[in-house]
């Protein structure tokens, strides 16, 4: 549908999702229960709990790497630096001596999952087979959407022997161990135990990770409980049971904890932050790979496609007053990546508030104030780290109608946001628009970049929504994902970087400090510089 946020629907909207009935709640079960962590998420339903989760990075925060366990993980225990790879699954990995594209993993021994079934090789390629092999019994269409996004370009694997699992890609890939973090692993006995059936399986999921599902109700709540036999004795949860909970809105979340129906919150609403703070509860956030950006289409037919526009639009965008905005929980966008890290470069185009600039831009491509450009923007009403999508989007709905840019929004809940991301510009799904506002995570080369510019990658194949495509740039990509040598790498991204700023090829609004409200029950947690964040170390007082 059409839609023009204004302040009276937001209110009205929290309001009524703020009432305990719709939040499926039972209060009494819940404050009684000993040891139990209970989380409310931005998200408008529980994540699938299939290993190769929806609804985006939330998805994969509180459903994969939960349940499941994957070859590589994100070490998640100190926040005072940027996560790094770790062993998980897998204890070691390489490149093959006599093939660049082939990687090789040595498989940790020991690990049970959750039904006493020994974790063996082949149980990788059956999970790389549910997500990949089309023609096998056990393709899961959802894990194939999913995935392919995630992990690109997997062209084969295998097992060698018990202990020893190979993949393979159709170009030398130097970044798939960052891709192999969104893969959790299944067992094909799991599988036939629910019946051959992956809906079934929801119900019955069996991983290797921290936590077991007890139950799961896609629009209230999943039960999980503490895997007291977990391989990582470190990772053993101090809680006793997880119970996640999708709360979309920020003012019902907020709600939700101040009465104690849930004691961990994502994306608390910015002004309800000093109040939060004063009634004893923590505010905790840490800067992270995280940016808040409106892809702009590429296509034809698309006004996005001159460069004074795109131009214009960043400088009319007021950074420091959407900073006020979000009560201080945000870093202005300057890119991809904020400044200072090892990848920003030097571009030339100042991400400044200059509307007098803007204007004279626009008046140069034949739009002003009088004579408007009117586009189209689809956003999502809430969702996976997408901060405080609704007021944000009004605030810059204001900024660019002061320059002359007339937006209309279309709102969508947030998979079917996820979902038209993955169709690209100019398909039915993006109902005309030109633009759309998706929050993503550049935690490495492939995600930061390649995924979302590179010709190749160009959507549905990928997830390069706008449709861009410029040869240079996809030669700096393919020296990327040979480059092993991270210095090398990191100055030819560095160049990337300059380049997309310099054109402007995204409206850079904001850098995501995570913020998440917590009830002072709730100790132990570790905010990770991380999409990914580990749950197991919380107690609860």
């Amino acid at each position: 549908m059409a839609y023009t946020i204004n302040r009276r629907s937001l209110l009205l909207s929290g309001a009524a999702a703020a009432a305990p009935a719709l939040l499926g709640i039972d209060l009494a079960q819940a404050q009684t229960a000993s040891g139990t962590l209970r989380v409310g998420m931005t998200v408008g339903a529980v994540p699938n709990t299939n290993g190769i989760p929806d609804q985006g990075g939330e998805g994969a925060r509180f459903m994969n790497v939960t349940l499941y366990d994957q070859l590589v993980a994100w070490e998640l225990s100190h926040a005072d630096r940027p996560a790094r790879l770790m062993p998980c699954l897998a204890t070691a990995w390489k490149t093959d001596a006599g093939n660049p594209k082939r990687w090789v993993f040595t498989l940790r021994e020991g690990v049970k999952f959750h039904d006493g079934h020994e974790l063996v090789a082949d149980d990788i390629v059956f999970s790389f087979d549910r997500a990949f092999k089309r023609d096998a019994a056990w393709f899961d269409q959802r894990a194939f959407s999913q995935a392919l996004p995630q992990i690109p370009g997997v062209v084969a694997w295998g097992a060698e022997g018990k202990n020893t699992f190979w993949v393979e890609t159709a170009v030398v890939d130097a970044t798939l161990p960052y891709a192999l973090t969104w893969m959790g692993i299944v067992h094909r006995g799991a599988w036939e135990a629910a019946g051959k059936d992956w809906n079934a399986y929801t119900n019955k999921a069996i991983g290797t990770g921290p936590w077991k599902l007890e139950s799961y109700n896609q629009r209230e709540r999943a039960v999980l409980v503490r895997n007291a036999d977990y391989w990582n004795k470190d990772r053993i949860p101090k809680s006793a049971r997880l119970i996640l909970m999708p709360i979309p809105d920020a003012n019902a979340r907020v709600a939700a904890l101040r009465s104690g129906q849930v004691d961990f919150i994502e994306a608390p609403a910015p002004d309800a932050v000093p109040s939060l703070k004063a009634a004893g509860m923590q505010i905790v956030t840490n800067i992270y790979p995280h940016n808040w950006t409106w892809f702009l289409a590429q296509i034809p037919g698309s006004p996005w496609t001159d460069l004074r526009v795109r131009k214009a639009a960043n400088l009319g965008i007021d950074r420091s007053g959407l900073k006020t905005l979000l009560g201080g929980l945000m870093v202005e966008g300057q890119g991809v990546v904020p400044k200072g890290h090892p990848w920003y470069g030097k571009p030339t185009f100042e991400l400044k508030h200059d509307p007098d600039a803007a204007r004279k831009l626009l008046a140069e491509a034949g739009y002003s104030p009088q004579k408007p450009l009117r586009t189209k923007v689809a956003i999502s009403s809430s969702g996976s780290g997408q901060m405080q999508p609704l007021p944000m989007n009004e605030f810059i709905q204001q900024n660019l109608r002061e320059i002359g840019i007339e937006v209309e929004f279309e709102v969508f809940e947030w998979q079917a946001l996820i979902e038209c991301w993955k169709a690209g510009a100019g398909s039915p799904s993006a109902r005309g628009c030109h633009a759309l506002n998706i929050s993503q995570g550049p935690f490495d080369p492939f995600r930061a970049f390649a995924r979302i510019l590179q010709t190749n990658m160009a959507a549905p194949a990928g997830v390069n929504w706008s449709k861009f495509s410029d040869a240079g740039l996809d030669k700096l990509f393919a020296q990327i994902q040979t480059e092993t040598d991270s210095a090398k790498q990191d100055a030819l991204l560095a160049q990337v970087h300059g380049e997309v700023v310099d054109r402007a090829l995204f409206l850079y609004a904001a850098h995501d400090l995570n913020p998440r409200a917590l009830s002072g029950k709730v100790q132990g947690f570790v905010q990770a510089q991380s999409w990914f964040q580990d749950l197991t170390p919380i107690r609860m007082a």
